[in-house]
């Protein structure tokens, strides 16, 4: 008898195909260019691409959690060192998110998770919202980013769901 299907088992195959896209996009971040800023205010591209990809792994960190102080985080990326670096968080990142989804059991899913700032509570969510809010639309957020760094950058913007002014997987 086949087993029912569970909540997170979407969010699992997303991370699958949302995998490709972003490594696609990871690949394209020029080594010699990972200071570079758009804006003083701006993170670096090394920074913002070493986000994008430990997103997801990162926050599937909080699914073994039932609460977050945002006094805790750091919210500055660190600075990678080379681009050999960014793809190797972004293999950890994907394997232990996978791992942490695989595990998380229709219970947890449904149990909340609490977002607070010195005890004070900002939000609480259920778990399985947390992986559709803090991990996949800030790694989607993060990634439009990236693209746009890499036009800035002259570098070609890889195909994410369709054509880019680069790349037509349609032609």
């Amino acid at each position: 008898m086949p087993t029912a299907a569970r909540t997170v088992d979407p969010m699992i195959a997303e991370l699958e195909q949302e995998s490709a896209a972003t490594r696609r996009m990871l690949e394209r971040v020029p080594g010699d260019k990972l200071t570079w800023a758009p804006h003083p205010r701006s993170m670096t591209l090394g920074q913002l691409a070493y986000h994008v990809a430990g997103v997801c792994g990162d926050v599937s960190n909080f699914l073994e959690t039932d609460e977050f102080d945002a006094q805790q985080a750091r919210f500055m990326p660190d600075q990678p060192e080379s681009h050999a670096q960014i793809m190797e968080k972004f293999a950890e990142a994907q394997t232990s998110a996978r791992r942490r989804l695989e595990a998380l059991s229709e219970e947890r899913a449904g149990q909340p998770w609490r977002l607070t700032n010195r005890s004070r509570e900002v939000f609480a969510i259920p778990k399985v919202a947390l992986v559709r809010t803090l991990m996949f639309n800030h790694l989607y957020h993060h990634r439009g980013q990236l693209s746009v760094y890499l036009r800035l950058l002259d570098v070609p913007v890889p195909v994410t769901y369709g054509r880019t002014a680069d790349e037509n997987p349609f032609a």
